[in-house]
């Protein structure tokens, strides 16, 4: 058990739904009533699962429920999962911002947390000052922070703002210093959220490479919560999938991504109530639907095909019937990968009244590299702009063995598109 650094048992965590403060204090008087009575608390036996999409049968959620697991010293452990699912709960727990209701938490070390912009930073102190603080609460020395302080600096890189107040950084420049500190003033356990999304690209990979440094040549254990399965892939060796609360798949990371990609249920995103969108607006898109040949996903393996489902809401009776879609799909920098004209097929007729239906299918596999991609989507009636909305929908592709070989692809590779090749 000497390798073992984290242990999770029976980790649950109950939240009261509503106003939080209207009758609590009877609820109190109830809890005491049974505790000195030797009784259980009684609304532990009550409460809704934690499906945010239902509607509420109590005014009790189990955010967490009964959740078991250990993590190894030097292990980098993924956290998946829908958004909801109690991933965000599991590592503040874990990072004892907050209690579980039930069971408890056993660590071998030192914890820093990254858990939401700017996290641990006074917002009157500077940068530096900040530093020396976030160290002393992990347990620091002055004299070792000051030999880590010039390292922290640079890869954050906010040298320019590092002795002004954080007040006035941006989230990004936040995440860049919170980041910073935490993993260089050697914690044996970082726990890392979905904050590294704020970052730019440039960033994101350098968050990613620090992470496998920490890993393997620190011997240090990561806890890695994300949506980007292509992160999740190439950073983690092993991975807990949370549903409604409930832990229900813990195993090889790869395994557990198809696990998850074979049940994804969200794959309709509601474009109709966005406000941020240009154009005349006489007819506008109201629901975009991705999947393959099989079932709608938001998230592929590379080899996939894919469909662009679009469903549109006729606003004004149309004068003209001349329309032309354009569908842009962009990388975290914002590059244009790939890009559909329905002009290559001429015009598509629109009915007059109610929801029209089009589809864009690719014919041929899915092949750019794994990443978390944006599509924009754009949408003319006889030369004019009716409606444009910019990355309002999101996919991942994540690696698979499309080559057929027994190596994986390197993800890291400079190429931004794989095409199917033999050597002889």
């Amino acid at each position: 058990m000497s390798d073992i650094i984290l242990k999770a048992e029976h980790i649950s965590k109950q939240y009261r739904l509503g106003q939080v403060g209207l009758g609590s204090l009877g609820h109190d008087v109830n809890r005491f009533w049974h505790k000195i009575r030797g009784k259980e608390d009684p609304y532990l036996t009550v409460g809704s699962v934690n499906d945010r999409s239902a509607k509420a049968s109590s005014d009790y959620v189990w955010a967490l429920q009964d959740i078991n697991f250990e993590v190894k010293r030097g292990e980098v452990l993924g956290i998946i999962g829908k958004n909801g699912a109690g991933k965000s709960t599991l590592l503040k727990i874990l990072s004892r911002v907050t209690a579980p209701t039930k069971g408890n938490i056993k660590t071998a070390g030192r914890i820093a947390s990254l858990l939401e912009v700017g996290t641990g930073m006074h917002p009157e102190l500077t940068g530096r000052e900040n530093i020396f603080l976030n160290g002393a609460i992990l347990g620091m020395t002055k004299v070792e922070i000051s030999s880590k302080i010039d390292e922290i600096i640079e890869f954050s890189g906010c040298e320019m703002y590092i002795d002004t107040p954080v007040k006035r950084y941006s989230s990004g420049m936040r995440v860049r210093l919170g980041f910073a500190v935490a993993a260089f003033l050697e914690p044996e356990i970082l726990v890392v959220d979905e904050v590294l999304a704020v970052g730019d690209a440039e960033f994101q990979k350098k968050a990613i490479g620090k992470m496998q440094d920490i890993s393997n040549e620190g011997g240090r254990t990561v806890l890695f919560v994300s949506h980007n399965m292509g992160s999740v892939q190439s950073l983690c060796s092993r991975c807990i999938l949370l549903e409604d609360g409930k832990l229900v798949k813990d195993g090889k990371t790869e395994e557990v991504i198809n696990y998850y990609l074979s049940g994804s249920k969200e794959s309709h995103v509601d474009l109709y109530h966005i406000k941020d969108r240009k154009g005349r607006g006489n007819v506008v898109f109201s629901k975009l639907t991705l999947n393959d040949k099989k079932s709608h996903e938001t998230v592929f393996k590379l080899g996939d095909f894919l469909n662009f489902n679009f469903e549109f809401k006729i606003k004004k009776d149309i004068v003209s019937n001349n329309f032309r879609i354009i569908v842009g799909v962009y990388n975290i920098k914002e590059e244009g990968i790939l890009r559909f004209d329905s002009q290559s097929q001429g015009a598509l007729k629109f009915k007059e009244n109610g929801i029209t239906k089009i589809t864009c299918s690719l014919e041929d596999h899915l092949t750019i590299m794994p990443g978390r991609y944006t599509v924009n989507v754009a949408l003319f009636n006889d030369g004019i702009l009716e409606d444009y909305l910019v990355g309002k929908v999101a996919f991942d592709i994540v690696n698979d063995n499309y080559l057929g070989s027994s190596r994986m692809l390197d993800t890291d590779s400079l190429s931004k598109v794989l095409y199917k090749h033999s050597w002889s």
